[in-house]
């Protein structure tokens, strides 16, 4: 808890470094989720720790307060979580071939990893690498998937530390309740589902690897059991197994878009092993092999008509229009 208080309040000062309008006690209270009292008074740990604090001068009734620029310039330092969160911002950027926006990240990174103190660095580029293979990105534009942080962060720190975990797991359908232990392997965010990707500890369904929706996992409980990361495993491999971030026996896929939309499929990666081919009558025809039908039926009912099924054949999509 004392710690907590403390990251706290380094995380306030941070902010009131940061912002050129100040931060007020509203302020405070909405970012940090506390009443006014408890906004108050870490207001006022701020002021005795840092007597340079300012008062911003407003046009509003309301008090705001700033740290000047440079004060906190020894204290500001980097963890793994947030240099995987640039390295996976840029990941992303290049998948949607960002590729100039992604450039600039990755010079904002190597800042970033220029300005933190080479112990630091070397203590925290480890874990930045390892939740770098444990999150895989396999997400589009649309609607965001909410997941409670609570259920996140032991997963990740199991991930780092390679130790089994317990879940608490609903089942979708059923809403049965069941008791997992896992050996965490990294997480795959989908369009309608984001999954953690887990090994039964005792080897059930043959040693494969398997999808728990994140949502339907209600409790996460770290054990003292540890467990050696499969060396040949890969996430971004497993994810190429499907079309999306579900998995199943994957099927040969063939689709060919009309000439109206042609040349707008031809600027998408339906699939990392697809194959395009631009035919005599202007029709575009893209093949790849996957799993995930049902994500694969929702993304062609966003090409409406204009896209014709022709493997697999039973397509319940074209089938039911």
């Amino acid at each position: 808890m004392f710690y907590e208080k403390t990251e706290q309040l380094l995380d306030l000062a941070i902010w009131m470094q940061s912002s050129r309008e100040g931060v007020s006690l509203k302020d405070i209270m909405r970012r940090f989720g506390v009443s006014k009292r408890t906004a108050d008074r870490m207001r006022d740990l701020i002021l005795l720790r840092f007597p340079q604090t300012m008062e911003v001068d407003s046009d509003t009734r309301e008090k705001r307060w700033y740290i000047p620029q440079g004060t906190l310039k020894d204290m500001i330092q980097f963890n793994a979580d947030e240099l995987s969160c640039l390295n996976i911002a840029k990941e992303s950027l290049e998948k949607n071939h960002l590729h100039q926006k992604a450039n600039e990240l990755d010079g904002i990174i190597t800042k970033i990893k220029a300005s933190i103190k080479p112990d630091t660095f070397r203590r925290i580029e480890p874990d930045a690498e390892e939740l770098m293979r444990a999150e895989g990105i396999a997400c589009r534009p649309g609607p965001k998937i909410q997941v409670d942080e609570r259920i996140l962060a032991p997963i990740r720190e199991a991930i780092l530390s390679c130790h089994q975990i317990r879940i608490t797991y609903e089942n979708k359908n059923s809403k049965k309740i069941s008791y997992n232990t896992l050996n965490p392997l990294g997480f795959l965010y989908g369009d309608r589902n984001h999954y953690l990707v887990a090994l039964h500890s005792d080897g059930f369904g043959d040693g494969r690897a398997h999808n728990f929706i994140l949502l339907n996992i209600k409790a996460v409980k770290i054990l003292p059991e540890v467990f050696i990361y499969p060396p040949d495993f890969s996430l971004q491999k497993y994810a190429a197994q499907s079309f999306g971030a579900f998995q199943e026996d994957p099927v040969d896929v063939e689709w060919i878009f009309d000439t109206e939309v042609a040349d707008e499929a031809a600027h998408y990666i339906f699939h990392p092993s697809q194959k395009m081919k631009k035919n005599k009558d202007g029709t575009l025809t893209v093949k790849f092999r996957a799993g995930g039908r049902m994500e694969m039926d929702w993304h062609l009912y966003t090409w409406g008509d204009h896209v014709k099924v022709v493997k697999p054949k039973e397509n319940r999509l074209q089938k039911n229009k």
